[in-house]
């Protein structure tokens, strides 16, 4: 009988064994890049270094042709991952990589807006739709209102005029949107971003969900006067989206201030683990900024 008993336990320890290891299995990621008005060649690397040093994740990366030459190929399978992260700026995607992109988030795919890929495939408004606004790309009214805080409130103002600017890069200060999502609670109601561009006056047809964080952009820096959002989720059936538009990349690793601060790699990271899974596990960082204090991670890791 003893001996029976004990082979019992082997068995039940080992499938235990392997159902933990499967449970805490890195989640697969794919970062589609290639093309890019800013340095791709920098930001894909940060981010890649960002998740995978987490422990979080295992990245991959599809990178386009260059631009101008035959995208027929560029075919991601994006039903292999829990997560596309998408830092793509360029020439259009083939027909059939349109709708592998639509059927997976369609399907509840998880996805991060990383800064100019909201500038991306202007004339497709189903993507569009995803992004929740977008600029430059020649944007203005007929691409959708301007989307904004007024008085803690979402505007969708459909006033003409250009869709996307910015001033000249400077520290700014975020401020805590909806504090109770995954992605925000327990960090800082105000804290201090590292010199960046703020995106402003950006426009689009799509919903935003949670307002996570906004900036005000400082007329004195040749921004809006707006209360303008700067990282938020966006209402899209089934799929969690989530869009930040900081983290302009510099011309190198080392020289990347905005990619390097803490505020940036922390909500990216609890952004990805949330579009991935719908929740985020991650403790908050002892060194994550202040509202009066930059915090940087050249290493791009705690």
């Amino acid at each position: 009988m003893a001996k029976k008993i004990s082979i019992i336990l082997t068995a039940l320890s080992f499938i235990c064994t392997l159902g933990c290891s499967r449970k805490n299995e890195p989640l697969k990621a794919l970062i589609v890049t290639g093309q890019n008005n800013h340095a791709w060649q920098v930001s894909h690397v940060a981010i890649k270094q960002i998740l995978e040093n987490s422990g979080l994740f295992t990245v991959d990366v599809a990178v386009s042709p260059a631009k101008g030459e035959d995208m027929s190929l560029f075919k991601p399978d994006f039903s292999a991952y829990k997560l596309v992260v998408l830092d793509y700026n360029g020439d259009r995607w083939p027909q059939e990589t349109d709708k592998a992109f639509l059927d997976y988030v369609g399907k509840g795919g998880g996805v991060v807006i990383y800064h100019a890929a909201d500038n991306a495939f202007r004339e497709w408004t189903e993507f569009n739709k995803m992004l929740g606004f977008g600029g430059w790309e020649g944007r203005n009214e007929t691409d959708g209102p301007y989307i904004y805080l007024k008085e803690g409130k979402l505007v969708y103002d459909d006033s003409p005029g250009v869709g996307g600017s910015h001033g000249s890069q400077h520290e700014f200060v975020l401020n805590a949107g909806n504090t109770d999502h995954p992605v925000v609670k327990g960090l800082p109601a105000k804290w201090r971003h590292a010199t960046d561009e703020l995106y402003d006056r950006m426009r689009g047809p799509g919903k935003v969900k949670d307002v996570l964080y906004w900036a005000y952009s400082k007329p004195e820096t040749g921004g809006s006067g707006r209360n303008e959002l700067s990282i938020f989720t966006v209402d899209y059936g089934k799929a969690r989206i989530f869009h930040t538009t900081l983290g302009h990349a510099g011309n190198t690793m080392e020289n990347n201030t905005a990619m390097q601060c803490t505020g940036f790699q922390v909500t990216l990271l609890r952004g990805a683990e949330w579009a991935a899974t719908g929740k985020v596990t991650q403790a908050v960082p002892a060194d994550f900024p202040t509202e009066t204090t930059v915090s940087l991670r050249k290493n791009y890791k705690e």
